[in-house]
């Protein structure tokens, strides 16, 4: 790859067109159960196999009437009842009507549902009713007709839709069981650094906990994908190649949390430039400067596998993870209608501090005002390394690459987390 040539600052957009265009979405496919399919992408067009309604059903508890029944009198008499899964069936005699139930198949003849809310009844003559109140009806009133929401053959989700809860009832209306689906992209990823230690161990000076994985882990599994922890790997080339080769083995990409800062790359670096083509960026945005992309080539024992290597700084890792590395993994995964999360215009209710030369990318808390307007403020420390910044806020505060320091009660652009962030 040529892209270690690239001087200065690289752009964001050109760092994801020079990402994306070496990405080919999977292809390989799989059977799913309905029930254990969210969070994958369709394979395939899905058509409904049946009408939803399969039949005009009642959409209220009341009464079914013929309207040409009430043109000369107020009271009809309940001849029948319709309830869901039990249809009313018989001879229907004029002037009368049935008793329905919402879900409840409409009887043949019926022209109109009226609820029980608008019907009166005679505790001395309870199945004679009286509709005054209701009147005028109109045709088809409280009725869902057959194929109302869903015709037959009607294309219900497009190949490339990532399946979400809110799917999976609609799917299974359609009495569908199963779906085939693209396999989920593995990704394997792993730490670097003899400083990083795991959680319930004693700090020994100079030691931190290593907190990059955590979010990284839960991050790859909310962008759909198989995340595989290889843990943290300290400083030593072998151990660093092993790593390496063993990510590869199991992964279609592989990521790592550290070591890609100039002058603490030397093994990395080494090590990557043996094993594959990868480039060693700084990008235009702050925090999250440098990152690394390439890919780490065949052997006989595996195919080739995407390489990211995000900064080691805690805010930096998951920011960089979450511009760059999530639209990627959107495209290898299928996922068409994958979308970034729109930039919403915000009044600033603090200043902040900023210097031409990157995209920012601040956090902050907005709020939406009495006018419906948004509004944001600074969560405070913007440190890479302060990740309760992120923990705090609800939004990021994108300000333009040349823009410089930014005044209370001027406009800045914002933009709200994706469920991501809240899963």
């Amino acid at each position: 790859m040529d892209i270690c040539s690239t001087p200065g600052l690289m752009p964001i957009d050109d760092a994801l067109a020079n990402m994306l265009k070496s990405i080919t979405p999977v292809t390989c496919t799989v059977e799913k159960l309905l029930s254990d399919s969210v969070g994958y992408v369709l394979a395939q067009d899905l058509h409904s196999p049946l009408n939803v309604p399969p039949f005009d059903n009642s959409a209220m508890d009341g009464y079914a009437v013929r309207i040409a029944d009430l043109s000369n009198t107020t009271t009809l008499e309940v001849v029948g009842k319709s309830f869901a899964g039990i249809p009313y069936k018989g001879e229907w005699p004029p002037a009368s009507c049935i008793r329905i139930m919402t879900g409840a198949k409409i009887p043949a003849g019926c022209d109109a549902v009226i609820m029980q809310e608008q019907a009166t009844i005679d505790a001395t003559t309870p199945n004679i009713v009286d509709f005054s109140q209701a009147l005028p009806v109109r045709d088809q009133q409280n009725i869902r007709s057959l194929g109302e929401d869903i015709g037959q053959s009607d294309l219900v989700l497009p190949k490339g839709h990532r399946l979400t809860p809110r799917d999976i009832p609609m799917i299974a209306s359609l009495g569908i069981p199963s779906l085939t689906v693209l396999n989920k992209p593995k990704v394997a990823f792993f730490s670097t650094g003899d400083e990083l230690k795991p959680l319930g161990t004693p700090l020994q000076e100079g030691e931190i906990y290593d907190s990059n994985r955590y979010g990284i882990k839960i991050m790859l599994e909310q962008f759909g994908c198989e995340a595989i922890d290889l843990g943290v790997i300290p400083d030593d080339k072998d151990q660093l190649r092993q790593a390496f080769i063993q990510a590869q083995q199991q992964a279609d990409v592989v990521i790592t949390s550290g070591g890609v800062s100039v002058g603490e790359a030397d093994y990395t670096k080494i090590i990557l430039e043996e094993l594959g083509q990868i480039g060693f960026w700084k990008i235009a945005m702050k925090p999250g400067k440098p990152f690394a992309f390439g890919k780490l080539l065949a052997t006989d024992d595996s195919a080739d596998a995407i390489f990211c290597g995000l900064p080691g700084n805690p805010v930096s890792a998951i920011l960089t993870l979450y511009i760059l590395v999530q639209p990627l993994l959107a495209k290898l995964a299928g996922h068409a209608d994958w979308k970034a999360q729109p930039s919403i215009p915000a009044k600033a209710l603090t200043g902040f501090k900023k210097a031409p030369g990157r995209t920012d990318f601040q956090r902050g808390i907005y709020t939406i005002n009495e006018q419906g307007q948004f509004e944001v403020s600074s969560t405070g420390n913007q440190s890479s390394g302060a990740f309760r910044s992120m923990s705090l806020a609800n939004c990021f505060i994108i300000l333009e690459r040349e823009r410089g320091k930014v005044e209370a009660g001027e406009t800045v652009y914002i933009q709200q987390f994706a469920p991501v962030f809240y899963a």
